[in-house]
């Protein structure tokens, strides 16, 4: 593998998480007005239903921020993710507490938090990964925006409206 150079600021992360932030309000908004039922039906995605694929993405949020120092990992393993919050409610709240803490993980970020390399044990592939710091926290936001739009497309098929998606849409200057 070619040697990694990613740059990126504190303000990327910053900027990401208020997008993290608000595209969260606007997905758990229009999947509050779905059933339970609709919320947890096979739906094609990854991790199934949306309520499955929004437990990962926190479940993922969880252990990436704890990779980087703040907070503890989850306890289930990566093949239950899905399962991390079984009532929506639940869920939800902890959803909008956990976007506050990478808000405030985010606001707290200097050049320096950025900068070398991360070594951790990847569960997802069974082996020691090394990367640099600066992809892992791409991937914290790559990954949220990923699984979000399985999640987007889903609930436009059933009908339901988010508004736009678009980082210079949603983050207002």
């Amino acid at each position: 593998m070619a040697e990694e150079r990613v740059v990126i600021s504190p303000e990327f992360a910053q900027a990401m998480a208020a997008y993290n932030a608000e595209m969260n309000r606007r997905i758990y908004g229009a999947t509050l007005r779905l059933s339970d039922a609709d919320r947890k039906a096979e739906r094609g995605l990854f991790w199934h239903s949306i309520h499955g694929t929004l437990s990962h993405i926190l479940w993922a949020d969880t252990l990436w921020l704890a990779r980087l120092g703040t907070g503890e990992k989850p306890d289930l393993p990566i093949a239950q993710s899905d399962q991390m919050e079984g009532d929506f409610d639940t869920l939800w709240s902890r959803r909008q507490a956990f976007d506050g803490v990478i808000a405030q993980w985010a606001g707290g970020l200097a050049q320096a938090d950025l900068e070398g390399e991360l070594t951790w044990y990847s569960g997802a592939v069974d082996r020691e990964l090394t990367r640099s710091r600066a992809l892992c926290v791409m991937q914290i936001f790559n990954h949220q925006t990923h699984h979000r739009g399985q999640v987007h497309g889903a609930l436009t098929a059933l009908g339901e409206k988010t508004g736009d998606t678009d980082l210079p849409f949603v983050l207002e200057p």
